[in-house]
């Protein structure tokens, strides 16, 4: 063990879990009697921990229940009427962005997507899953189809160093988007993907882009709905 006061090495031990994900928010930690037996020390050493990280309002103690992960008081956030690199919004809140490509491949476009990207059906085109990620923890689960007459070079780009919103701005300039969001009870892939807990929210964000008259591509990203919000503002 390092050279720091045992308690702080139990609480780093602690927020290195929660913010890897592998304990999420909702998610009861190892109880005191465990992390005590796993780092031999006494009670009251991983009580101070524990407690310190209770008035940080990462942790919350619930009477008979056990001590369970607190959503974050600050969420990430993103605009509702406009579309922003979310590479640039997590360096901007001054957090690390990373983000793991799950697929990049050409589909042919069933009936859904052909209507959603107004092709003919069985249209080959590109499609993408990409998860997002703000220090570590994941915030966005990016499922997006392209018109492939409109960006050729789609699958040939590597996604964990641009992203898509920047490869697409580059080469078809926005002109329009179509937004339409929703509070979804999440599936096991959606879940995963997202380390959401079980009874954990999810937000829906339904995309379309246009450049010119030309309708690009369309998107589903999900969110964990205890970590992000969408936000709008308007002028009159």
């Amino acid at each position: 063990m390092s050279q720091s006061p045992l308690y702080l090495q139990i609480k780093h031990y602690i927020e290195q879990q929660i913010s890897s994900g592998h304990w999420p928010v909702g998610h009861q930690i190892t109880t005191e009697l465990e992390l005590t037996k796993q780092f031999n020390v006494s009670r009251m050493t991983v009580n101070k921990a524990i407690r310190d990280l209770v008035a940080e309002g990462k942790l919350q103690r619930r009477p008979r229940l056990g001590t369970f992960v607190c959503a974050p008081d600050e969420k990430a956030e993103s605009p509702l009427l406009d579309i922003r690199n979310i590479a640039e919004e997590v360096a901007q809140r001054g957090k690390a962005y990373s983000s793991k490509v799950i697929k990049q491949v050409e589909l042919l476009a069933d009936g859904v997507i052909a209507t959603k990207l107004g092709v003919m059906l069985d249209t080959k085109v590109f499609y993408s899953e990409i998860i997002h990620f703000e220090d570590n923890s994941p915030i966005q689960y990016e499922l997006r189809w392209v018109n492939e007459a409109y960006a050729p070079d789609y699958l040939s780009q590597d996604f964990t160093t641009l992203t898509p919103n920047q490869y697409l701005s580059q080469h078809c300039p926005l002109s329009a988007i179509e937004h339409t969001v929703e509070a979804i009870v999440a599936d096991d892939k959606v879940r995963s993907a997202l380390k959401l807990a079980a009874n954990e929210p999810c937000l829906l964000l339904n995309r379309r882009t246009w450049s010119q008259d030309k309708l690009v591509s369309t998107a589903l990203l999900y969110h964990p709905g205890t970590r992000y919000k969408l936000s709008s503002k308007v002028t009159f």
